[in-house]
């Protein structure tokens, strides 16, 4: 997707991927159809509020608002606080605590890359169960991992179906994230990145390890109305077993590594 110069031909083209009309996004934002059609072909110039009350109906990413606001001659309004600065406390504590209560499931924070920030002490279990070092987790990149091979990918049952599925959702992400797209381009491409085949409404991932397969539904948390980069890029997956073998073997494991740690 080419980068517009305008903010009005921004305007057009974030509205055009959301798949709407003017008529739709007049309706959705209170701006008159008229008013957003003088907008984007240059022929009116937007008030510092109107852009904010496009791009939030838009959902568009923070880091692609502030392009927008540059371009409409407007300060950046989004910063990107590091997440170990002292103002984002109330989150790392937030984050901490969501990771503990996963367990005996596994739950893992990643940032915009797919780099591995936290995990819960049931990442860990899992990655002993499937043969990984729990050492291999430092520094991991999820992505990596499940592309590359001697990764996890590795030990999913499944492999062609999460790695496609991976592709494609970094893919997406990757139009608006230059480091994710250079990431994406050095990792080596699923078999294939289109399948024919009808998937079930929800993909398990299916782990070979050794007590045997581990089922688990994959789902997200992110961050509620962000106004901050960094906290609107992380999200935690959790791992939630999918049937009670593999709730069994969860519980047992975490319960012997607790155990040790102590």
């Amino acid at each position: 997707m080419d980068t517009p110069v305008t903010a009005g031909a921004y305007l057009r083209q974030l509205r055009r991927h959301a798949k709407l009309s003017q008529l739709d996004l007049a309706l959705i934002t209170g701006v008159s159809q008229r008013h957003l059609s003088c907008l984007e072909t240059g022929r009116a110039k937007p008030s510092p509020g109107t852009p904010h009350n496009l791009l939030t109906a838009l959902e568009v990413p923070l880091d692609e608002c502030n392009r927008v606001f540059l371009a409409a001659g407007f300060a950046p309004r989004y910063t990107a606080t590091p997440l170990a600065a002292p103002g984002m406390a109330a989150i790392r504590e937030a984050v901490s605590h969501v990771l503990h209560a996963n367990n005996p499931a596994p739950a893992i924070l990643l940032g915009s890359e797919w780099q591995v920030l936290a995990a819960n002490a049931s990442t860990a279990v899992l990655f002993e169960l499937v043969g990984i070092p729990p050492q291999a987790s430092d520094g991991l990149n999820l992505l990596a991992t499940l592309l590359e091979p001697c990764g996890l990918g590795d030990h999913l049952i499944n492999a062609d179906e999460i790695r496609t599925l991976a592709w494609q959702r970094a893919s997406r992400e990757a139009l608006g994230n230059p480091t994710l797209a250079a990431l994406l381009a050095s990792l080596p491409a699923p078999a294939s990145t289109e399948r024919s085949e009808a998937l079930p409404p929800l993909v398990l991932t299916r782990v070979r390890s050794t007590r045997g397969e581990l089922n688990f539904l994959s789902t997200f948390t992110t961050f509620g109305m962000p106004q901050d980069i960094t906290l609107a890029s992380l999200r935690i997956e959790h791992l939630i077993p999918a049937d009670d073998a593999t709730w069994q073997v969860m519980r047992g494991a975490h319960a012997d590594y607790a155990a040790l740690v102590l």
